[in-house]
């Protein structure tokens, strides 16, 4: 079976069909899929398709700007509140973009890491792991990390240097891979899903985002996941059983709240 780390099933480009898209990612052998929130305004959503295997709560860096102080008071309520469902996994989407010009700006940049160390605290509180957006960003990324100590997590969309993904690892993280290494000049992204250990990797599409090669812009899909990992696979010259059981194994053991579905 395959394990989906990250994917956005209440995304707009789903039309609110995240069930039935997850249902076509099942029958490609994809078991589950862990649906992230992005603001305390899909936090109700994100939990019932989080029933696809698993949710995480928290405020993207993207919403940051318009956040407000109570939303981190409403994410830590929620949090409590979700520590006793089954589905509940992680904090995430949370982290830092310093790609998008709007998010850079001296204002915006301290918001953002405001809403990262307050958010890596609640993590840390209620003995969550992450699920880390890290887009140009990851020295400070890392710098907080090693203040508020988490219990792991993943780089999600990982494409940094090999010294950096290193680090990360010692920290107990896993690094997310997805669509983007399958466009063959994505050089050094492949070099790494092929020589990083193999118990340091986690699957995922970030879908709608993040297609791969054969969707020519169009909204990818968790059904996609094992088209992904064939790829993986030749790159590390190993079987797609031995790719999808490891990978499978990692998921669960940086999410030990992962559930076990039948």
């Amino acid at each position: 079976m395959w394990v989906d780390t990250h994917c956005h099933l209440d995304a707009q480009e789903f039309n609110g069909e995240g069930d039935l898209v997850a249902a076509r990612a099942r029958a490609q052998g994809v078991q589950q899929m862990v649906v992230p929130a992005v603001c305390c305004a899909n936090f109700a959503s994100v939990a019932e398709l989080g029933k696809s295997g698993g949710y995480a709560l928290g405020i993207h860096p993207l919403f940051v700007p318009e956040a407000q102080e109570q939303d981190l008071q409403c994410l830590r309520t929620t949090v409590a509140a979700a520590m006793h469902d089954p589905y509940f996994v992680a904090i995430g989407e949370i982290g830092l973009d310093y790609f998008l010009p709007e998010l850079c700006t001296p204002a915006i940049r301290e918001k953002q890491e405001y809403f990262y160390r307050e958010q890596l605290c609640i993590a840390r509180d209620f003995g969550l792991p992450v699920l880390l957006h890290v887009r140009r960003s990851i020295d400070p990324i890392l710098k907080q990390l090693r203040r508020i100590g988490v219990s792991g997590g993943i780089a999600h969309a990982f494409n940094g240097s090999e010294q950096q993904a290193q680090m990360l690892i010692q920290l107990g993280f896993k690094l997310g891979f997805g669509g983007a290494l399958t466009f063959s000049r994505a050089l050094r992204l492949r070099h790494l899903a092929a020589t990083l250990p193999l118990s340091a990797l986690v699957l995922e599409t970030d879908a709608p985002d993040m297609a791969p090669s054969w969707l020519s812009g169009t909204a990818n899909s968790p059904e996609h996941l094992p088209r992904i990992a064939e790829i993986i696979a030749q790159l590390r010259n190993i079987s797609l059983e031995q790719l999808a059981t490891q990978t499978t194994l990692n998921a669960r053991a940086v999410l030990p709240r992962l559930p076990v579905l039948s």
